[in-house]
């Protein structure tokens, strides 16, 4: 029954009072004179457009509320603030990536957002497959992107935003085969070759000599077993592949990944195991976080994500088939030079973002509804306390709630995008060699 109230309490401080005490008020100090102007109701409200500024604010004084309600109250906040900006930022990127792919194939220009640039690509691409002839195979092949996540940065996160959270206990784990860094022995999976170098094993970039495997550019060799003379391949090309990525065996020089098939010394970036300690350690898969509290971890999930450093995708696009040439090179280049964007999201980003949102918003819609529990927890007038913790904090936790839910959206989006980019011209994403993955 109690947390019934609880709930039913928080529902009203969040539905009903944010429209009579927010009222007519912007910006973050307009919020904060009005809550000191409500009759009983003192403090201030923390600056919310910095969440460094979020995590120096007392909590608990301003509000009158205990140190353990105004520590879980911070943190949460500061989650809020960090996944608005990271549903931003990825919305950013589809609105540019898939904007220009729809700009390029001739369905407009000017989209409100992510969302809608999103699906007029996907409508763009189906109409350019459909000029190209339903025989056509159409082969994407791409170099993915890789985005890492820092795991010193995570574990000093969770040490700044948890006071039980010190020492060893702040360090933070990867995914097993998804760490990477500097390996000064023996490495075990891919390794970064940029600066051209042998790969015994799998070339997923570009090669200097004879490759016998994907091409996203000129086979000049064998397509499938015939002779290509010197066209686009969208099977197995055993040959020379001219200006774009490859993936497969490369019989000189690879300049991208090496899926390397036996552990081997790596002069450039080690992802997977190494036969000593990495150095500068960073994780391209799920990160395994100190023991802090939920809202912390919504916090740090959040913030160490939007920083993450990213290696852009590359993409090679070929095809067998076409029976509109000039609108298979249209889309060709389209695809070739913003497809990669996209597929930032799409590989990059794409589980780690899903589930980021919807960590964060189980997270935010637990303390919306313990806010009246919050309220009291300092001994004073709960009700008046929650009216300030509205007028301050009610929009920017609605906010953030409502930009998980797109960014989950846009997630899925940028994977249908990359899917409907290859396959056969008239059977979406299917049977396309060298897809995006």
């Amino acid at each position: 029954m109690n947390r019934r109230n609880n709930v039913l309490g928080a529902a009203i401080a969040f539905g009903v009072l944010v429209p009579v005490l927010a009222s007519g008020c912007g910006a973050v100090g307009g919020l904060g004179n009005l809550a000191s102007n409500v009759p009983g109701v003192g403090g201030k409200c923390p600056d919310l457009s910095k969440p460094e500024a979020i995590l120096a604010f007392d909590f608990a004084t301003n509000f009158k509320i205990s140190a353990t309600a105004g520590a879980k109250l911070k943190a949460a906040t500061a989650a809020a603030v960090e996944l608005k900006g990271f549903a931003d930022q990825i919305d950013a990127d589809l609105k540019a990536g898939c904007g220009g792919l729809a700009k390029d194939l001739g369905a407009g220009s000017d989209f409100k957002d992510g969302k809608s640039a999103c699906e007029a690509a996907i409508k763009a691409i189906g109409d350019a497959k459909a000029k190209i002839g339903a025989g056509a195979k159409i082969s994407v092949v791409v170099k993915p992107p890789k985005c890492q996540a820092d795991l010193a940065a995570y574990g000093d996160c969770a040490g700044k935003c948890d006071a039980s959270v010190t020492g060893p206990s702040a360090k933070a784990e990867c995914e097993p085969g998804k760490l990477s860094g500097k390996c000064d022995a023996n490495c075990e999976g891919s390794c970064d070759v940029q600066a051209g170098a042998k790969c015994e094993g799998t070339c997923n970039g570009s090669c200097d000599a004879e490759i016998k495997g994907s091409c996203g550019g000129k086979c000049n060799g064998k397509c499938d077993g015939k002779d290509s003379k010197g066209a686009s391949c969208a099977g197995t090309c055993e040959g020379k592949c001219e200006g774009g990525t490859v993936k497969g065996e490369c019989k000189g020089k690879c300049g991208g990944d090496c899926q390397m098939k036996a552990s081997a010394k790596c002069e450039g970036t080690c992802s997977g195991k190494c036969t000593t300690e990495m150095k500068a350690p960073k994780c391209t898969g799920e990160v395994t976080p100190p023991k802090m509290s939920a809202d912390c971890k919504a916090h740090c999930d959040a913030s160490i994500s939007a920083k993450m450093e990213c290696t852009p995708a590359t993409v090679g696009v070929a095809a067998s088939g076409a029976a509109d040439v000039k609108a298979f090179e249209t889309l060709k280049v389209a695809l070739e030079k913003n497809l990669p964007l996209v597929l930032k999201v799409a590989i990059g980003m794409g589980d780690r973002a899903g589930k980021i949102a919807a960590n964060g918003k189980a997270v935010l819609e637990g303390t919306m509804s313990s806010m009246t529990e919050i309220a009291g927890s300092g001994g004073g007038q709960a009700a008046l306390t929650v009216g300030q913790l509205t007028a301050c904090l009610g929009d920017t936790f609605k906010g953030a709630i409502a930009a998980a839910g797109s960014l989950q959206g846009n997630v899925s989006l940028s994977v249908n995008v990359s899917a409907s980019a290859s396959g056969s011209a008239g059977g979406g994403a299917k049977g396309g060699a060298g897809a995006a993955e």
